[in-house]
């Protein structure tokens, strides 16, 4: 039982196995944050396919499939479909409200037609909205335009009373007590931009300018901006895509400039406000295809409001996609109910939706939905009326509808992140050996510096297996060891890279100046030590004042650059870092590294074994 002992003994006795420590803990901590960023990543993938598009999809684009609320009814009658909705998908342009003649008048957008209530049951799209009420600034904004347009009515509304509190308010209360001749010479000499000015300058204090003008007249100025008297509007309109009771449009985060995104990941509104795109209105062209695979002639347009916007999280869909209402959207591509002639007869063609989305119930997988809805889908061909001049696509004809997995959806993207990910682990794996080569040079060195206590135990009876077994143990404690350190940090960094990212984005002054003032107490206490002519705390001291030093010197500096982002959404897709630990990941990267630390160890444990008692005896 001496093997513990003496392995305990080594452990705590010295400083140099705490390099060894340090060196695993480190290489642990570095494939676990690296992995665990590849995984969140790709979680993120899976994650955001299955809300962007539900479980499963059935597409047939460019022509639509028809009658497709019957299909829909098919499958929602099915226990293992918890809901299904129809989607219109296409691309087209969206001239934007800004100044003509700007670079970015017009932007390439892919458009889906969506059922707001069905599609909000399949992909949660209604959790997405970004606004819940109208931002402050952009309600002064709206507020002073809408005086501006109402000066008139407002002002010939406004009686003597009104025009005294009205003077009163814009002048800060300086007329507070003033002689009311005073006040009534001062409204006859106002004139009509002076009171449009006045109620102007009250628009960002709207409790005060709801007190000048009376709750009449305070009716008359939101009459065309109810969403400045119920904040609830603004969230209502955008999950049922309606903006003052006309149909309207949702578009993704970025596909608006006015929406600009900090180094902190928030968004701050261009123009102080101005640019809030649920209050303009844009329009949007695409050029149909024919029933015959061709483009139509005659682009079709149409003008529709911002009614919100919402975030999925995925930059590359919130920078092109664009929602609007399903039957808005059949028109633009012709896919929309209407009467054709067929042989003759002039008949009724039902709309058509391209995407079917459909969202599995609880404990179902998408692989078994995936059978079930392709039975429905055969169910739904063989169902519709012989007597009807339409016919569904058939799934079999293999130029039919597909039936994908959201998996499926997107295994072009999946497969390549996961493909990556394991290349990650494999090349940041290699690390260890480094901490091996490490191991071995540290234990080799402590296998010569105990050659006489290792004599001394042979020759009192110690075998070649026992000598080996202590320094095994040696290399499995350091591995441990390491290992629980590089798991802590690991977790620590990782679960932390939220805050990470928003440091380095605009790192704290204190940091930079404390760095600064440590570095200086480096310097002095390596000036005192040079007076006593010893060299290592010298050098030691040097070191410290020069990397503590330049760690603060980087950091001011980069402050002063604005900072640095580490997280790009328009690089990485996605506007979160992730930060979950892949724990699995986690557990097996520990394991290779004791591991590797008990076989790194082998190879000085065997030279111990080898050394020879009485050459040992003699050692110095």
């Amino acid at each position: 039982m001496y093997q513990p002992l003496l392995t305990t003994r080594y452990l705590t006795s010295r400083m140099i196995p705490l390099l060894a420590v340090a060196a695993v803990a480190l290489c642990v901590a570095l494939v676990i944050v690296v992995i665990s960023v590849m995984t969140g990543f790709l979680d993120m993938v899976r994650n955001s396919g299955r809300t962007l598009m539900g479980d499963v999809v059935v597409d047939y684009p460019l022509h639509g499939i028809p009658d497709y609320e019957r299909l829909i009814a098919l499958m929602t009658a099915k226990p293992e479909i918890d809901a299904a909705t129809p989607v219109v998908d296409t691309w087209g342009l969206l001239r934007m409200p800004y100044p003509a003649g700007d670079a970015k008048e017009s932007t390439q957008v892919q458009i889906w037609g969506i059922d707001p209530v069905s599609f909000s049951q399949v992909t949660g799209f209604d959790e997405s909205l970004q606004w819940e009420a109208v931002p402050p600034g952009t309600a002064s904004g709206m507020r002073t335009q809408a005086i501006d347009r109402h000066a008139e009515e407002l002002i010939l509304a406004l009686d003597q009373e009104s025009k005294q509190r009205l003077l009163t308010m814009t002048d800060d209360g300086a007329l507070e007590g003033a002689d009311t001749q005073v006040i009534d010479k001062l409204i006859d000499g106002q004139q009509f931009q002076d009171w449009r000015a006045r109620l102007q300058s009250l628009s960002s204090t709207p409790e005060l300018l709801r007190e000048a003008i009376g709750e009449e007249r305070w009716a008359v100025l939101h009459s065309d901006l109810p969403r400045l008297l119920d904040d609830r509007l603004v969230l209502e309109e955008g999950r049922t895509l309606l903006r003052n009771g006309e149909p309207a449009m949702v578009s993704g985060l970025h596909v608006s400039r006015g929406n600009r995104r900090t180094r902190q990941g928030t968004y701050e509104i261009e123009g102080n406000g101005y640019w809030w795109m649920p209050r303009f209105d844009a329009i949007l062209t695409t050029i149909p295809i024919t029933s015959r695979g061709g483009l139509n002639d005659e682009p079709q347009s149409i003008r529709l409001p911002f009614a919100n916007e919402f975030a999925s999280g995925v930059f590359l869909i919130d920078k092109t996609r664009v929602m609007v209402p399903l039957e808005s959207a059949q028109k633009l591509t012709e896919l929309q109910s209407r009467k054709g002639r067929l042989n003759g007869e002039i008949v009724e063609r039902p709309a058509r939706a391209t995407k079917i989305l459909v969202r599995a119930s609880e404990g179902v997988t998408p692989y078994e939905l995936k059978v079930v809805v392709r039975d429905t889908y055969a169910e739904f061909e063989q169902t519709h009326s012989p007597d009807a001049h339409w016919a569904p696509p058939a799934m079999r004809s293999g130029s039919g509808p597909e039936v994908r997995t959201w998996e499926e959806q997107n295994a072009d993207f999946i497969g390549p992140v996961e493909k990556e990910r394991e290349l990650m682990r494999t090349l940041f794996s290699i690390i260890y050996l480094v901490c091996g080569a490490l191991i071995v040079a540290i234990f080799w060195a402590i296998v010569y510096e105990k050659t006489r206590d290792i004599g001394i135990l042979r020759s009192v009876g110690a075998s070649r297996s026992g000598i080996v077994m202590i320094f095994l143990l040696y290399g499995l404690f350091v591995g441990v060891l390491g290992a629980l350190a590089g798991i802590g940090l690991g977790w620590l960094v990782t679960s932390n890279m939220e805050t990470i990212h928003e440091s380095l984005s605009m790192p704290p002054m204190w940091l930079g100046v404390a760095l600064l003032i440590l570095a200086a107490i480096f310097a002095i206490m390596t000036f005192r030590a040079s007076r006593t002519g010893r060299l290592l705390p010298v050098l030691l001291g040097s070191l410290g004042t020069l990397t503590v030093g330049g760690l603060g010197i980087a950091e001011l500096l980069v402050r002063q650059a604005g900072g640095i982002v580490l997280w790009d959404p328009s690089v990485y897709y996605f506007t979160e870092v992730p930060n979950t630990v892949d724990w699995p990941s986690a557990l097996i990267t520990a394991g290779g590294a004791v591991l590797c630390s008990v076989l790194a160890a082998a190879i000085p444990a065997a030279k111990a074994a080898d050394i020879d008692p009485i050459g040992a005896l003699r050692y110095e």
